[in-house]
């Protein structure tokens, strides 16, 4: 993938790595990265990933 997309549709901050940095996704936001996921670290979480689109969802904890 050359462009990738990700949108959070977390209430709180969603924090990943990118070239080596953490890098904070605020909640509801959206983020472009040009070079794809070659230097994109994502935390396991819950997500949907439609096309060059990534979704990060809310974290599903058992037992709520």
């Amino acid at each position: 993938m050359s462009q990738i997309t990700i949108r959070s549709d977390r209430k709180d901050d969603y924090k990943f790595y990118y070239k080596g940095e953490e890098v904070a996704l605020g909640a509801g936001k959206i983020i472009s990265i040009a070079n794809g996921l070659d230097d994109v670290v994502l935390p396991t979480c819950a997500m949907k990933i439609i096309n060059n689109l990534i979704v990060i969802k809310e974290d599903v904890k058992k037992g709520e």
